[in-house]
């Protein structure tokens, strides 16, 4: 499956880990930025800050085995070096993967929650593990978003088009598709599902 997959299954793959459900453009959310070494997540937090539609920012990730680059404080330097107060920022920077992300941050998730804020993810285009993780993780998280971003190897993007032909992208997004798939059969995982525009 994995090495011969047909047009029809590339096309069932890519919508099932597609996390993209973003918020609607009048409602301020809270943002929760999944630990990567890349800063684009932080990019984005940026802009909707700066518009008034990201009021809290929680960034997240530890050291990150590529580089050794501590994640979350990357995006947190990044943040306040194009405008975002540190009022507006919280860190947890010592997960090591995407389950601690979220554990981890589950005091500030509380804190968003508790101000009245939904919750929206900013991840990867294919990271479904993080909508599971949220809901599994944090049961009383209610409706929530997800706004994504196409992360880069080795110079090439990993696209909703690209991935099949890019070995890096084709390992990635089918690792993630049957992990989230399996761990939902068995019930390690909440089963989420996106209905009119939120993840449910």
């Amino acid at each position: 499956m994995t090495d011969d997959i047909t047009a029809e299954q590339v096309s069932a793959i890519t919508a099932f880990v597609d996390t993209e459900a973003p918020p609607p453009d009048d409602r301020p959310t809270a943002l929760v930025l999944f630990g990567t070494n890349q800063i684009r997540p932080a990019e984005i937090a940026v802009k909707l800050y700066h518009r008034g539609l990201a009021p809290l920012i929680i960034c997240t990730g530890g050291v990150n085995r590529h580089d050794g680059i501590n994640e979350a404080r990357t995006f947190h330097r990044f943040l306040l070096e194009r405008g975002v107060p540190d009022k507006a920022i919280r860190c947890e920077d010592r997960s090591l993967n995407t389950w601690q992300n979220v554990e981890y941050a589950a005091p500030f998730l509380c804190e968003a929650l508790e101000a009245g804020l939904g919750i929206t993810a900013v991840c990867k285009w294919y990271h479904r593990r993080a909508i599971h993780l949220l809901k599994t993780l944090m049961p009383a998280i209610g409706s929530f978003h997800g706004i994504t971003w196409e992360p880069l190897y080795a110079g090439e993007p990993v696209t909703r088009a690209s991935w099949p032909a890019n070995p890096e992208g084709r390992r990635r997004v089918i690792r993630e598709w049957e992990e989230v798939s399996r761990r939902v059969a068995e019930g390690s995982f909440e089963d989420v599902r996106l209905v009119r525009g939120a993840w449910r």
